[in-house]
């Protein structure tokens, strides 16, 4: 696997606490924003063995330059881990919503609690609005009241929805815009009032790499097991503790893994077809041979045989010399 390095300006190095149990230990560095840091969010009560986070009453938004400083890179991951309550199953909120300076909304990521979809748009080039809305009905297990993990990669020609680590669907897009900060960046809030959605939340995570959410399995969730992921450097530095303990790498084929079989000799094929009748020859002359014997043993000699040039009567004569002495005609 392949991760954006921390190199990249526009995303710093990510640092996640331990959260999920984990057989290996194994270090990769990932570089994005955890909006729950961003935002200064309290820890609050532990439900099923996860941490949550209070989100209060008061709509949670900040300057656009102080969660993202120097933007975000045009490719990324959204993940959120979260569950409905009651009272909210059927609410309209912002995962994310990202304004620019006029006002214009660059960034949302939506939740249809009522139409059961989830919404997702961007700013193409002209300022115009690109909304792509997702309503498989896969997506309806987000609204049961259980916890469940939605992931959203962004890549340059496609967005694709992920439930619980599975794709749900995935659809083209056309050219975004890059990203102003000079506006106010909000997370979940309300579309009605703007107000904070009464949800339970465990995280809100951006990964500078669109593939992050194509990759994670999920490890953390209960009944899940994954296999170890194989580094090859077990003594880097460990910038991130967590996060890559859920994702499961499928190792690469081993040359040794690879069927070296003879082949057998297969079942005899159908006669082939006809071929061209050949071109018409050149008429030709036909020949005897007369074969007779001598005091010096069996002689021949060719003579030929064409009407044109033999008279009927001399042949008539030949054949008659045939007859009458120790000639052989062949």
């Amino acid at each position: 696997m392949i991760f954006l390095s921390s190199a990249d300006h526009t995303c710093p190095p990510m640092k996640l606490e331990e959260k999920w149990p984990t057989n290996v230990n194994i270090h990769r560095e990932f570089t994005g924003f955890d909006l729950a840091q961003k935002f200064l969010l309290r820890k609050g009560t532990v439900t099923d063995n996860r941490l949550l986070l209070r989100l209060g009453s008061k709509p949670l938004f900040k300057p656009t330059e102080s969660v993202f400083p120097n933007g975000l890179s045009h490719e990324y991951s959204i993940i959120a881990t979260f569950r409905l309550r009651k009272t909210t199953k059927k609410d309209r909120w912002f995962v994310l919503q990202i304004f620019d300076k006029g006002g214009d909304t660059q960034v949302s990521l939506i939740v249809d609690g009522a139409k059961k979809t989830v919404e997702f748009l961007a700013q193409g080039f002209l300022k115009n609005s690109l909304l792509y809305v997702f309503k498989n009905r896969d997506l309806h297990a987000l609204f049961d009241r259980q916890f469940h993990k939605l992931g959203v990669s962004v890549e340059s020609n496609a967005v694709s929805v992920y439930l619980d680590c599975k794709l749900i669907e995935r659809q083209v897009t056309a050219e975004r815009s890059g990203m102003n900060v000079s506006g106010r960046t909000f997370i979940t809030t309300r579309v009605e009032d703007g107000r904070p959605v009464d949800i339970e939340l465990q995280e809100i995570l951006i990964f500078c790499d669109g593939r992050i959410a194509d990759l994670d399995r999920c490890c953390d969730s209960p009944g899940v097991t994954c296999e170890p992921v194989v580094t090859h450097n077990p003594t880097a530095a460990p910038l991130v503790t967590g996060y890559l303990h859920r994702m499961l790498s499928m190792p690469a084929q081993l040359p040794s893994d690879r069927c070296h079989c003879p082949a057998l000799k297969g079942d005899q094929g159908l006669p082939g077809l006809a071929g061209h009748s050949g071109q018409k020859g050149d008429k030709g002359d036909m020949m005897f041979m007369l074969r007779f014997s001598s005091r010096h043993g069996w002689n021949s000699t060719r003579l030929p045989w064409n009407k044109w040039t033999i008279p009927w009567d001399i042949l008539g004569s030949v054949l008659t010399l045939v007859g009458q002495s120790n000639l052989h005609l062949q």
